[in-house]
Parts: structure tokens; C-alpha cells; sequence
């Protein structure tokens, strides 16, 4: 496990390198700060054998500082304030490194997130991404805050403390050292069972971000449904969990703490009973035993910060493991490493497109697309049909390369879109969806979403789409606020802000997924007109449950079964008397949309 948790770390390192420089300065002043408390017990021990009259044979007492008192007093003093000082100066750029740090790596954690596809995300809860991106990388900076570079500065003080003491009498040096192992043994003992406790602690917290966010998302139907009561019992049950892991932890860390001060106690009766003894005999001097005593105290404070540090570096330990297995998840989705990759991007696509025998499944063998081939012409407008489930959405999905199939290929002007760079395909294609994601913000960011236009040309762009009737209608325009997932708006006018956004892009490749199901006839009849001016010269492929919307394609395409059964224009399929026919006339009768 050690070596797992050394190789996560060295992972994280890359994120360190423009602040080596300071790293190194924060650790070469560990050595200053520790040989300064190191030295206090020793002075104070001098100053006591002066005050008894003994012969020492500290080196110490052999130098300018063991002449007097005053001198004793005045190193004393200076040798705290140096600490103090210098203590200030390396908590600061530790600090200062630590949010660094978690900065860069929540920026790389975001950026991989929204690179991973969508078969990452289907099957990884939003509350649970979230603990990752927040607890996670917070954990991660508490514990290189105040717990790795601690560590290391516990170290330091552990090994220039045993120098000192074995400069000054090996023989209750060596005492006190023993008295280590008992405690580096249970610290070493503890740290699996630790690790597992604290990584179920992260898991549960994870569950609980999750269900709370499932339960905001979802709040209009927990109240429709008055699932207020039984959703709250679910919340508490999850609570209990967490509760309890926590528990788990609190334990372990409680049993080192407790375990040290009984060390240390012990190991300050055994020096002044040792220590006494040798006094009396007139082995040593009264200000050697007080340097012991005052030695057995100061050798485990940087054990007993260290137990206060258990629980952060073992939080952050598993931060790390959970953080590196984000980051290790691989990207499926991303650009080709081809030399034709520039010639690609400029290039201009007439819009031809074509799928060859693609099949594809979200559960194993489970095919929602199944051997599916169709060609799409360039200024084509394509109308896809089919029962629930048939596969419509998931070939746009697929022509997006927000998931890749299994089998086939899909073409652009005969170009397999795997080698065409990601930007160019995604601004080729100008996709309306029929659930309408609008961010929180102003309405002209959300109808650019970066594209480079001014507010002029936006407000014509929405007179000519017909939508100025909706910004006239808002408080302020298009500066007017709105709120998360555009709550302060209706289906229908998130609707008219999706195909705005669509047109300002000026795609080769027009997709609308039931783009006007939300919105009443007469918004629909007026924007069909202003779309029939979008659609001019641009190939379309075309999702839609009502005939008035499709029935005027050059050419409708029947899925079912994830296989395409029938296609040809409304009036050949109808008189065909199959799939498209029987769908038809149900919904021309009222009783099915497609």
C-alpha cells in the first residue's frame, strides 16, 4: 500500500513544478527551525547545572553561551524568536503552495470531466463527481497544508532532537529512544485499517451528495408525488451510514492519541526514575536530568502532532487514490493524431452523410442500433420516425461523437468523423434538443455561448428568427438574468432561446430533436417559417412526433428495433400501407405520436 500511495503522490507532483523553488526553501528551513527548539532544553539545562554549581561535560557549556546566565537568557530568547519567526514565514508559503496546488489540480479535474464521454457520466452519479471535485480536492489541500510538509518537519525534529540527546548522554538517550517503537509499531498497524475506514467515509459522502442533489433536481416531482416523507427517510438512512463510517474512523484516530500521552507519560517516569537514580549516585547533574525530562517531552510532541495529523494525511491519502482514479479514467472521445488534422479543420464540408453498418449498445449486447445504413445528401432534409426506443436519438448522439459505436462507421463527405477534429465537427453540426439546457446567466450569453457576435447583430438575428417578441417580453432584454436551467421561463421559450443559439452558429448540419415539442401551435407556425429560411442549403436531420413537422422532408426514415424497416417521402410511405402507415393513422386519430 505504501508503494501505491508513493506512486499517487509522484502522479501529483507534475502539478508542483513552478513552485520547487519554494519547496526547496520550505525545507531547508525545516533544519534552522528544529535545531532552534532543539537547543532551548539544552539551554535551560545549562543554565540550571551554572545555577547548581556542576561540572558538565556538555559541548554546550564549552562555548560562549554556557559563561553566564545573561547569555543563557539572551540565546534563549533569540532562539525563539528566530523560531516564531521563521515557523511564520514557512506556514505562509505552505499555504500558499497548498491552494496553488489544489487549484491546478480542480482546474485539470474539471477539464478531464467535461472531456470524458458520455458513457462515464451515465453511469457516475452528478453528487458523486461533485464530492470529487470539492471534498476530495479540499482534503487533499488540508492535508499538504498542515499535514505532509508537518510531517516531514516532525521528521527533521525526530532526528535533530536524537542527535542532541546523544550528544549530551547516549545512556538515557538511547532510553528514551526505545520508547518509539511501541508507537511507530501501532501507527503502522493502524494505517490499513484507517485507510479502508476513511475511504468508506469518502464513498458514503459521496452516496450523500447524490441523493441530495437527486432530490433538489427532482424537487417539482418529489412534491407532486409527496415523496417529501419517504424521501427523507431514505436522505436519513444514507445519513446513518455516513454517520456510522465516520464513527469508524473517530476510533482509530482517538485509540493513537490516547496511546501516545500514555506513552509519553511513561516515558517521563522512566526518565526521572532512571534519571533520579543517576543524579543521587552523582553520575550526572540535576541540569541533565531536567534537559531529559525536558527532551521526553519535546520528543513526542512531533509523535503527538502527528497523530493529530493521522486523520488529514489518511484523508488525504485516499483523496489522492480517489482523485488519480478520475484521472485515470481514459478519454474515449478525442481528436486523431493525424497529419491531415489541420487540412480538416479548414476544410468546408458540403454536409453529405452517410452510416455504414453501425450498431451500438448502452448495456452489453443489449442493441439499440443494429446494422444501420442510410445516406443523408447534401441540402437533404431527412425526417427520422419510429416507436419509443427505436434508436432516433441515439444515431444524433452518435453523429455528435457524444458516445462512439461499437460497429460501423459514420461518414461526412465520405470522411470517417473519428478523424475529423472534434471542434470542427461539433461547430458543423448545430444541434436543438428537446430538453433545452440554459445555463444561469443573462440571455445573450446563453444564445452565443461564446460565438463571436455583437449585441447588434444578436438582436437582429432574433428579429429575423421571429423570437423579439419573447427577449421584448423579459425585464430587461437581452441582458435580462436567468436562473439556474432557466427555471424563470417556460418549456417554450427555452425552446426559442435553443434554436436561436443553433442559427447564430451557421451550421453545415441542422439536427432538431422534437426542438418544437414544448411550444403551442402558433409559436410553432411561426418559427417553422423563420426555420424554413435556416434550413435553405443545409443538410437537416429532423426528429419529430407531429406529421405537420415531417410530412414535408424530402424523404422520412423508419426506424424500429434500431433497424431502418421503411424510408421514402409522406406520400410513398403512406400508400406502402406499413410501419409509417399504421403510425399515421393512430396519430391522426389521436391515439400515439411517434
Amino acid at each position: 500500500m505504501f508503494l501505491n500511495d508513493l506512486n499517487r503522490i509522484k502522479k501529483l507532483g507534475r502539478y508542483l513544478t513552478n513552485d520547487k523553488k519554494t519547496l526547496y526553501l520550505i525545507i531547508i528551513i525545516l533544519i534552522p527551525v528544529s535545531f532552534a527548539g532543539a537547543i532551548q532544553p539544552l539551554l535551560v539545562g545549562q543554565a540550571i547545572s551554572i545555577l547548581k554549581g556542576e561540572n558538565t561535560n556538555v559541548w554546550i557549556g564549552k562555548t560562549f553561551i554556557g559563561q553566564s546566565i545573561n547569555s543563557i537568557i539572551i540565546c534563549l530568547f533569540l532562539s525563539v524568536i528566530f523560531r516564531l519567526i521563521l515557523q511564520g514565514y514557512q506556514s505562509y508559503n505552505i499555504q500558499s503552495v497548498g491552494q496553488k496546488l489544489t487549484a491546478r489540480i480542480r482546474r485539470e479535474l474539471f477539464s478531464h470531466s467535461l472531456s470524458l464521454s458520455l458513457k462515464y457520466h451515465d453511469r457516475m452519479p452528478v453528487g458523486k463527481l461533485l464530492t470529487r471535485l470539492t471534498n476530495d480536492v479540499d482534503a487533499l489541500s488540508e492535508v499538504f497544508g498542515s499535514g505532509a510538509v508537518g510531517v516531514i518537519a516532525d521528521f527533521v525534529s525526530l532526528i535533530v532532537i536524537s542527535l542532541t540527546m546523544l550528544s549530551t548522554d547516549k545512556g538515557l538517550a538511547i532510553l528514551l529512544l526505545l520508547t518509539q517503537v511501541p508507537v511507530t509499531y501501532l501507527i503502522i498497524w493502524l494505517q490499513k485499517r484507517y485507510r479502508r475506514a476513511n475511504y468508506r467515509v469518502r464513498e458514503e459522502l459521496s452516496q450523500l451528495n447524490s441523493d441530495f442533489q437527486e432530490n433538489l433536481q427532482g424537487l417539482e416531482v418529489v412534491q407532486m408525488f409527496r415523496r417529501e416523507d419517504l424521501n427523507s427517510f431514505k436522505f436519513n438512512n444514507t445519513g446513518k451510514s455516513y454517520r456510522k463510517a465516520v464513527d469508524g474512523t473517530i476510533f482509530y484516530d482517538s485509540t493513537i492519541s490516547a496511546f501516545i500521552e500514555w506513552i509519553s507519560l511513561a516515558a517521563v517516569s522512566l526518565v526521572l526514575a532512571v534519571g533520579g537514580y543517576l543524579v543521587t549516585s552523582g553520575n550526572i547533574g540535576l541540569g541533565i536530568l531536567t534537559t531529559f525530562i525536558l527532551y521526553s517531552q519535546r520528543l513526542f510532541e512531533p509523535l503527538r502532532q502527528l497523530a493529530e495529523r493521522f486523520t488529514q494525511i489518511q484523508g488525504g491519502l485516499t483523496a489522492v487514490e480517489r482523485i488519480n482514479e478520475l484521472l485515470d479514467e481514459r478519454i474515449e472521445i478525442k481528436d486523431p493524431n493525424s497529419s491531415s488534422n489541420e487540412l480538416l479543420r479548414n476544410k468546408q464540408f458540403e454536409g453529405k452523410i452517410e452510416f455504414r453498418n453501425v450498431s451500438f449498445y448502452y448495456k452489453q449486447d443489449d442493441y439499440v442500433l443494429n446494422n444501420l445504413t442510410f445516406k443523408v445528401a447534401p441540402g437533404e432534409h431527412v425526417a427520422f420516425v419510429g416507436p419509443t426506443g427505436s434508436g432516433k436519438t441515439t444515431l444524433i448522439r452518435l453523429l455528435c461523437r457524444l458516445y462512439e459505436p461499437q460497429k460501423g462507421e459514420i461518414l461526412i463527405d465520405g470522411i470517417n468523423i473519428k478523424e475529423i477534429p472534434i471542434d470542427k465537427l461539433r461547430n458543423m453540426l448545430g444541434v436543438v434538443l428537446q430538453d433545452t439546457f440554459i445555463f444561469s446567466g443573462d440571455v445573450a450569453s446563453n444564445l452565443k455561448l461564446g460565438a463571436e457576435i455583437n449585441d447588434q447583430e444578436l438582436n437582429n438575428l432574433c428579429i429575423k428568427l421571429g423570437i423579439e417578441n419573447l427577449i421584448n417580453k423579459l425585464p430587461d432584454g437581452l441582458n435580462s438574468s436567468l436562473r439556474e436551467r432557466g427555471g424563470n421561463l417556460s418549456s417554450g421559450e427555452r425552446q426559442l432561446l435553443s434554436v436561436a443559439r443553433v442559427a447564430i452558429r451557421n451550421p453545415r448540419i441542422l439536427i432538431m430533436d422534437e426542438a418544437t415539442a414544448f411550444m403551442d401551435p402558433s409559436t410553432e407556425a411561426t418559427l417553422q417559417k423563420d426555420l424554413n429560411k435556416i434550413l435553405e442549403s443545409r443538410t437537416a436531420l429532423v426528429i419529430a412526433h407531429r406529421l405537420a413537422t415531417i410530412e414535408k422532408s424530402d424523404r422520412i426514415l423508419v426506424l424500429k428495433g434500431g433497424c431502418l424497416v421503411e424510408q421514402g417521402t409522406h406520400q410513398t410511405l403512406r400508400a406502402k400501407k406499413g410501419l409509417y402507415f399504421q403510425l399515421s393513422e393512430l396519430q391522426e386519430k389521436g391515439f400515439v405520436n411517434f
